[in-house]
């Protein structure tokens, strides 16, 4: 799966979408569905993201430059509308903010695929999409020669932030339930946050599991 502009379509087990992957070049066509997706699910808590399309698209085109690059493409099956998309990269690739924490710690990215984002629609949710979103970067990045751990950060928010829905629900047990455990072992990344006038850094946390 290293061909610079591989694309494959998965068996689709996830309720009312077929799942493809496509790598490297061949993610181009799904820039402008990531950017759009990104934008409307980091709107939502814990993110507060105010997004930027310019912005978005200029970011995912660094995932087009590099043959080990992957999207995970959620597609309904009945209108051929994207309504989902998690993206991986291999952390070398990546940038200083998500590569230092691990190099401090005497890690070395060339053995570590760093998943990026998965973002889906609301009325998608519940479907066993984002099971699939894991389980299809876990296998692409097992293919990949050197790599032993998978890796993902999250968005630090304290339980009491004012803007937390009443009814939010952590994601930590779904996480463990894919294999991975909580480290200590963060970075910051800067947005623009929803009522905010500018960027301001936030900290994010790493999650890990061993492939």
């Amino acid at each position: 799966m290293s061909d610079p502009s591989s694309s494959s379509p998965v068996p689709a087990r996830a309720n009312g979408v077929t799942i493809e992957c496509h790598s490297g070049a061949a993610i181009q066509p799904f820039i402008p569905d990531a950017a759009r997706l990104r934008i409307a699910v980091f709107r939502e808590w814990p993110y507060l993201y105010e997004g930027d399309d310019e912005y978005e698209r200029g970011y995912l085109l660094t995932y087009s430059g590099h043959g080990n690059s992957l999207f995970v493409v959620a597609k309904d099956q009945t209108t051929g509308e994207v309504a989902g998309i998690s993206t991986g990269i291999p952390m070398r690739d990546e940038t200083e903010e998500v590569k230092a924490p691990f190099l401090a710690a005497g890690m070395d990215p060339d053995r570590i695929f760093y998943f990026g984002e998965s973002v889906l629609l609301p009325p998608w949710r519940g479907r066993g999409i984002g099971v699939r979103f894991f389980e299809e970067r876990e296998r692409f990045a097992r293919s990949l020669p050197g790599i032993r751990h998978a890796v993902f950060c999250a968005v630090d928010r304290p339980a009491e932030h004012p803007a937390r829905p009443a009814d939010y629900v952590p994601l930590d047990a779904f996480w463990q339930k894919r294999g991975f455990h909580k480290t200590s072992l963060r970075t910051q990344f800067s947005w623009k946050e929803i009522g905010e006038e500018a960027e301001s850094p936030k900290w994010l946390t790493f999650w890990m599991k061993e492939l």
